[in-house]
């Protein structure tokens, strides 16, 4: 897991859905464009619906080069966007995961739900493991994120994991505060 991809690629996961605060697809539109602009190729789970499909229309309409990857089951229910500079449509979701995450140098993490959390807690595991040192930025809209950390906190209290587990996940307010740590990270 340690494939070097394209340079100056972030992966977002997001959700499929827009949500109920509308600050979640400002958020998302925000950050497409800030990738664009900031040079960085967005990848992503090639969904044109929900803060998806805002963050990488929000890409596109920047100029912004888009990496999209698709598994064939959800090419209608997420509907597929072919549109992208690049579209990769996978068998599975495991597929479509790992290729996703070797395609990239960041993650950032928009509102979401269980696609998003198992996205999430994938990619953390495998940090925790040591089988990677990418940097996993959460964008906290509206405090939405702040049961996660109160979950992973209260895992550290119990003893299943070490306190290094925060290390691993930084989150941040909204798309400019990810946008400018995805700065100083690549800078």
């Amino acid at each position: 897991m340690t494939h070097t991809p394209s340079p100056n690629s972030v992966c977002v996961y997001c959700g499929s859905r827009p949500g109920t605060d509308p600050a979640f697809m400002k958020d998302a539109e925000s950050l497409g464009t800030g990738l664009a602009h900031a040079g960085l190729r967005l990848v992503y789970g090639a969904g044109d619906v929900g803060l998806m499909g805002s963050v990488a229309r929000a890409a596109q309409a920047a100029g912004g080069v888009t990496f999209g990857v698709i598994p064939q089951h959800l090419v209608a229910w997420e509907v597929g966007k072919r549109d992208l500079t690049t579209y990769v449509v996978t068998e599975t979701m495991h597929e479509r995961k790992k290729v996703m995450f070797m395609n990239c140098d960041a993650v950032v993490v928009l509102p979401g739900g269980a696609g998003s959390l198992d996205e999430l807690f994938e990619v953390l595991t495998w940090r925790q493991l040591g089988l990677h040192e990418k940097p996993v930025f959460i964008v906290n809209t509206n405090g939405y994120w702040d049961p996660l950390m109160q979950l992973v906190n209260h895992v550290i209290d119990q003893g299943f994991a070490d306190a290094s587990l925060l290390d691993y996940l930084t989150p941040v307010s909204d798309a400019a505060d990810a946008l400018a740590r995805l700065d100083a990270h690549f800078g």
